[in-house]
This record gives structure tokens, sequence and C-alpha cells, in this order.
């Protein structure tokens, strides 16, 4: 099992178009619609426990609203066998060069 590494909201610009990394927006599809980060795939939360699908070899990026999800669901993946990471304080805090909006 992999640990969970935080990362800032700063950190996640980093991330962003890499292609050892996966970066997914755990939020409702309409709040993903909205804005969400360049690259990012939408899981809504519901639907991440059970999911074994993604590529092994890739670090997952994990986002939600306000960071709370996406600690668990970084949790759920990390117990099986994925290397994650999750956003400190999730879309409430990125503020990146990354974010896409539909306004």
């Amino acid at each position: 099992m992999f640990p969970v590494e935080p990362i800032s909201g700063k950190m996640l610009d980093y991330y962003v178009g890499r292609r050892d990394t996966l970066i997914i927006d755990l939020r409702e599809k309409e709040s993903y619609m909205h804005s969400h980060v360049k690259g990012a795939v939408n899981m809504p939360y519901g639907e991440i426990d059970g999911y074994t699908a993604f590529p092994k070899g890739k670090i997952l990026v994990l986002y939600c609203d306000r960071g709370g999800a996406s600690l668990q669901a970084a949790r759920i993946l990390a117990r099986n066998g994925y290397k994650t990471k999750t956003v400190i304080g999730g879309m409430k805090e990125y503020r990146g060069r990354n974010l896409i909006c539909d306004i």
C-alpha cells in the first residue's frame, strides 16, 4: 500500500500535462462542467469505491470541492495499490493557471 501524499493547490499545476499522472476531479458532473483543472477526468466521489481500472503505473492526483472527499478517495485507491496525491483545500483553494471555466 502506498501512502497518500497531500499537495497544495499551487503544486497541482506541476502535475498538469504529465504523462505519468492522471488528475481526477471527484465533484459532481455539474461542478466539473462549470470549472475544472485542465486535463482532469471527472469521476464523482460516489463512483470511486471499488474502481480498479486506473492505470497502475500512473500517479493519481485527486481533488474535490474542499479536500475531504479527495483525501478519503485517495486512501481507498492507495489501499488498492495506487500511488495517490490529494489537493489540500480542493477547488476552493486552487488558483492555478490551468483552470478551465465555462464562464
